[in-house]
């Protein structure tokens, strides 16, 4: 059925291709189709009516041979084994294509978090965090916050690892709140960087930011991050959506006032700064120079990638293009930044939070985004030249680069 591509398919299918362009030897793929461990978890959770739920959850550690595992916990009525393998391939690929000494991990439990009392969530955050204390560590695999988790849920988290294992090791996780132990700038960073790599993108194909219109999928943490930045370096957001509605408004939406708006109503709908509403479908081919698809996976499929009429897609979600609308938007021209690098700037500032936990010191918000740029902006470059050298799309030529820095450090450890 076209739009419902198993995401762990579409990531080994995305690994089988870039490693037979590099040509690297059969063991590579071998390799890293499949991550190295997956655990499954039941977490029993007393509820506030008295009673017990199990929630299922996941922790999947794709590779380490670059670095300790990292990657992301969501809380998510959708998540399931395939999503948390799927996740944790691309962060592999993520870190490896950005330069962060890290390999891959993803996490995630079964549950919508909004329909959970403030105890039940500190409860089955708690449970999760002491079921995977076996296999996590500040050395070995370090989660972060993504969707439906935040700097609250962090924290407890570090707090029963503590309880589990008896070690203070605020660094085991990232994205923790400023005031306990969290790096200034991780909260912006994803969206930050989504927002460096549209402008990198408009650069390199001539497009002027200052005279851009811009439409966003998605108005979470990265979508409103993202739409900030966007707006800072001059970009005009005219459309928006979400799970609720499409907003338009053609003199571009005030960001600020959008969302104070999502952060009371928790979503777009209703927002009284649009000039009209549409179909939250139509965003995808929504008439505009820039498309940030910052929701989930699976946005751009066969059914509407030919109706996409941005010039740029930048891809702030996690697989938000399924393999068939690759095909349909590189044939039209579109040039696609892909997710692995365009939203990467998530994982490298919780690598600077890291990095910062180990020494006992902070870094200023200034410090940390002028390291972010320096960083995502180097990789860009690497990742358009290898485009250009090698005649392959921007998603392509990003595998490639992460696949040559693993299979480069697998070698040298013997894994093949």
């Amino acid at each position: 059925m076209a739009g419902k591509a198993n995401p762990f398919e579409t990531a080994q299918q995305q690994v089988k291709s870039a490693c037979d362009k590099l040509g690297t030897e059969q063991a590579v793929y071998e390799i890293l189709k499949n991550p190295m461990r997956t655990l499954e978890v039941a977490i029993p959770v007393k509820m506030d009516d008295g009673t017990v739920k199990t929630f299922i959850g996941y922790r999947a550690q794709h590779n380490d041979a670059i670095g300790p595992f990292k990657g992301g916990v969501r809380f998510h009525p959708g998540v399931n084994a395939d999503e948390v393998k799927a996740l944790s391939t691309w962060m592999t690929f993520k870190c490896g294509v950005v330069g962060v000494p890290y390999g891959g991990g993803k996490g995630g439990v079964i549950v919508d978090p909004f329909e959970l009392s403030q105890g039940e969530l500190e409860r089955l955050s708690r449970g999760y965090s002491r079921a995977i204390a076996p296999i996590i560590g500040e050395k070995v695999d370090i989660p972060a916050p993504d969707v439906g988790t935040n700097g609250q849920v962090m924290a407890w988290f570090v707090d029963e690892y503590q309880k589990a294992t008896g070690e203070f090791a605020p660094g085991v996780y990232t994205g923790k709140p400023v005031s306990f132990y969290g790096s200034l700038a991780r909260t912006e960073a994803t969206g930050y960087g989504v927002a460096l790599a549209a402008r990198e993108a408009a650069k390199k194909v001539g497009i002027d930011m200052t005279q851009a219109t811009v439409a966003i999928q998605g108005f979470g943490n990265v979508g409103s991050f993202t739409a900030k930045y966007v707006a800072q370096l001059g970009g005009t957001i005219v459309a928006v959506a979400d799970h609720t509605a499409g907003l338009y408004n053609s003199k571009g939406f005030d960001v600020d006032a959008l969302a104070a708006y999502v952060q009371e109503h928790r979503c777009i709908k209703g927002f009284p700064g649009a000039e009209s509403e549409f179909p939250k479908e139509d965003i995808i081919t929504f008439d505009a120079d820039i498309l940030l698809p910052c929701a989930l996976e699976n946005a751009i499929t066969s059914d509407n990638a030919g109706g996409v009429k941005a010039k740029i897609v930048c891809e702030g979600a996690n697989g938000p293009t399924t393999l068939e609308a690759d095909k349909i938007m590189n044939e039209k021209g579109i040039i696609v930044v892909p997710d692995i690098f365009a939203n990467a700037g998530g994982v490298t500032v919780s690598y600077f939070e890291w990095v910062q936990n180990l020494q006992r010191y902070n870094w200023t918000f200034e410090e940390v985004q002028e390291k972010q740029e320096a960083l995502m902006v180097k990789a860009f470059n690497e990742i358009w030249d290898l485009k250009e050298e090698k005649q392959v799309e921007m998603r392509t030529a990003a595998y490639m680069i992460s696949i040559k820095r693993v299979a480069d450090a697998m070698k040298l450890r013997g894994w093949y």
